[in-house]
């Protein structure tokens, strides 16, 4: 009798002992599912602060007459982010200004119903946002312009 006493309490200690490793499992299980979901949220937040401040770049020139002007006056696309310095020296420069400091950014012309992309940066994750400039009083010529950007590491 006092031998299957001894087992069962034993074996009430091992039930015990699985319970709460699932438990801990579980638990750990949640805590990694909404440190995911925060991680992700950081991503989208950024992502979004960023696309604005591309956007609001893009807006600044697309609303500006003289560098609408300066964009259509290209006449051989794609105008890749080196050449600007020669062809769209207003353009580059507005780009440059606005450019947050902590963004490293490109831009480029292409045609609009052609792939626009860029090689030369690198980084995690490039963020781009386009813009159409199609046009002036005295010329028809839609071109998209594109800005790349990543973020600097500090």
């Amino acid at each position: 009798m006092v031998i299957k006493d001894i087992r069962i309490k034993d074996k009430r200690g091992w039930i015990r002992l699985i319970e709460v490793f699932i438990a801990i499992l579980l638990i750990t299980g949640a805590l990694l599912i909404v440190a995911r979901r925060n991680n992700t949220m950081g991503d989208s937040a950024t992502y979004m602060e960023i696309s604005r401040e591309e956007i609001a770049v893009l807006r600044d020139i697309e609303l500006n007459n003289s560098l609408r002007n300066e964009i259509l006056s290209v006449n051989s696309l794609p105008v890749e982010w080196e050449n600007f310095s020669t062809l769209l020296p207003n353009v580059k420069s507005r780009i440059e200004y606005l450019t947050p400091p902590n963004l490293k950014c490109q831009a480029k012309i292409c045609w609009i119903n052609r792939l626009c992309t860029v090689d030369e940066l690198s980084g995690e994750n490039i963020y781009a946002e386009t813009v159409v400039i199609s046009a002036n009083l005295n010329k028809y010529s839609p071109r998209q312009l594109k800005l790349f950007c990543v973020e600097e590491e500090v």
